[in-house]
């Protein structure tokens, strides 16, 4: 904080901290209160809000406690989403490391531009070129069958299809965090481990894994809280007995109108997300001032 006035001034500074404190209050705070207000309310006719029915309660929240479909899709979202954070991080730690350590300069610039120049395409576009990848009669299976892979076209809609296309979409906020901790890394310290006659497997986990367990950390947070949270992927990729636990959500609030119910099945989904990252970050050893590094 003191930095912050002697840098920029007393005006420019509390100027700055205003803005972060609306950003806090309106984009933070009140959402969360607002959900959480919805959330102990019953859902009820617009005559009758405010009435002697209007009271706060745990309903909606037991209500999911006691909707075996519902719970069974929440605690899968919450497995699934882990996996997806390991696929990820099994993809990206190579190529990170291999970014950090072992590319030149040509090398690096090209592969920042192959990775980032596809995500100037939105989302939705994004997700439904896998779409049309994994079609039933897409290019995947018109590839698999004229190799001879297979005989007959996959339906890879479902989980392998959610899985893939969270992967891709959510690539870049494992791999940035894990290169720039392990750019930072000696090279030096590589090649001791090395010389005295560590293995391949051995240097990445006594050196290089220790020394970017804060670059880990962080992607594993951004691509676990994505993955639980997201919506697109599902709803384009999966099938019926893909069901992610957003969809629900979605469906309490804009196709079953009860926004009660939806905001609680939410407040639920943060919760837990909140805690398997703390849990995460307290297995790596990292607190939350190294991941805003």
């Amino acid at each position: 904080m003191r930095d912050l006035f002697q840098r920029f001034g007393g005006w420019l500074a509390s100027f700055f901290l205003i803005l972060v404190a609306i950003w806090l209050v309106g984009m933070v705070l009140a959402p969360n209160l607002m959900t959480l207000d919805y959330a102990l309310r019953p859902n009820l006719p617009p005559a009758r809000i405010g009435g002697p029915d209007d009271s706060y309660s745990l309903a909606n929240f037991t209500y999911l406690a006691n909707e075996a479909v519902h719970r069974t899709i929440f605690f899968k979202t919450i497995w699934a989403s882990g996996m997806v954070t390991l696929t990820t991080f099994v993809v990206c730690y190579p190529i990170a490391f291999w970014m950090a350590q072992r590319a030149t300069r040509a090398q690096l610039s090209i592969a920042l531009m192959a990775l980032i120049v596809p995500f100037f395409v939105n989302e939705v576009l994004r997700t439904l070129g896998w779409y049309i990848i994994l079609a039933y009669r897409g290019p995947l299976n018109a590839a698999l069958l004229g190799l001879g892979i297979i005989d007959r076209p996959v339906r890879w809609q479902g989980d392998l299809g959610v899985l893939a296309g969270m992967v891709y979409a959510y690539i870049l906020f494992m791999l940035l965090p894990i290169y720039n901790a392990i750019e930072s890394l000696e090279k030096a310290q590589i090649d001791a481990a090395r010389d005295l006659g560590a293995p391949v497997w051995r240097t990445h986990w006594r050196v290089v894994i220790p020394h970017a367990k804060a670059g880990i950390a962080t992607g594993c947070v951004f691509t676990f809280m994505l993955a639980a949270g997201s919506y697109v992927a599902p709803a384009l990729l999966g099938s019926p007995g893909s069901r992610w636990f957003t969809e629900i959500i979605y469906n309490w609030f804009f196709e079953g109108g009860d926004w009660n119910r939806g905001a609680a099945y939410a407040l639920v989904l943060l919760a837990l997300c909140l805690l398997v990252v703390l849990v995460t970050l307290r297995i790596f050893r990292v607190n939350l001032a190294d991941v805003a590094k």
